[in-house]
């Protein structure tokens, strides 16, 4: 199994996956290390090896993340290859997001911005307060998006809208990304923001896990179903979950009036 023992950037308490994913330098630029680290244990949960119900993404700082180190960039010898070998990386990690199949909730303080609203675009769950910020920010250094951006964002916000954002480089604010669906609830102040998520990402954790992944396969895949293919993969999910021991105990709880134990089928 994968030891989180000698990891700075992740830890796993009450069943959720954290990952501080921004340093305190640079205003909170992307951490290398969370990205490597990260990708390591979002693989683990995918293949079994630790019981996660939920992934909490957060920056340790005022900001959840202003993007890539930009003096990084301009202190390489080998731009190009710096880079490349950066957005590997990065990568890499929103591939392992997405392949651990565990509903992500996003604590957005502050900035979100290059790469940081990238990772926003991935998060199932995002919180964000007053003091939000999000932009695309890559042209303002000469480059395009990375880390799904350009995927993403226009299947949260449709493409005309996602365009503007991107192409005009404009700060999306926390009012306008509620209203359009980058982030899920704006909390009342900004101090608030990461209690917030991390008792969402608690609750989603302490829930019928089989169930929420489950339910999040199907968002996930129906922007690219015909609305017969969707409801016959609901049927055939639904019918699965009856017969396992997390549909069981739901369906017997509710009809025995009490509430509803998930924590052994959270264990498997």
């Amino acid at each position: 199994m994968t030891s989180l023992a000698d990891m700075n950037t992740v830890d796993i308490v009450d069943g959720v996956l954290s990952i501080r994913i921004s340093t305190e330098r640079g205003g909170n630029s992307l951490a290398p290390d969370a990205l490597l680290e990260g990708t390591e244990v979002l693989r683990a949960v995918a293949a079994g090896e630790h019981s996660v119900g939920a992934v909490l993404l957060l920056g340790p700082g005022a900001n959840f993340c202003a993007g890539g180190d930009v003096r990084a960039f301009a202190s390489a010898p080998d731009r190009p290859a710096f880079v490349a070998d950066l957005a590997d990386r990065f990568h890499a990690f929103i591939s392992a997001l997405a392949e651990a199949d565990v509903p992500v909730v996003a604590a957005v303080r502050g900035w979100a911005a290059g790469a940081g609203m990238s990772i926003v675009c991935h998060a199932d769950v995002a919180i964000g307060g007053p003091g939000t910020s999000l932009r695309a920010a890559y042209s303002a250094i000469g480059f395009s998006p990375d880390g799904g951006m350009t995927w993403a964002l226009p299947r949260l916000v449709g493409a005309a809208r996602a365009r503007h954002i991107i192409l005009t480089n404009r700060v999306v604010t926390a009012a306008e990304a509620l209203e359009i669906g980058l982030l899920a609830q704006v909390v009342d102040t900004d101090e608030e923001v990461v209690t917030a998520a991390t008792a969402a990402a608690r609750a989603i954790a302490a829930g019928p896990r089989q169930s929420l992944r489950a339910t999040r396969r199907l968002l996930t895949t129906s922007d690219g179903a015909t609305l017969t293919e969707q409801m016959a993969a609901e049927a055939a999910s639904i019918s699965q979950l009856s017969g396992l021991p997390v549909g069981i105990e739901g369906v017997d709880a509710f009809v025995a009036k009490r509430s509803a134990d998930f924590s052994a089928s959270n264990d498997t």
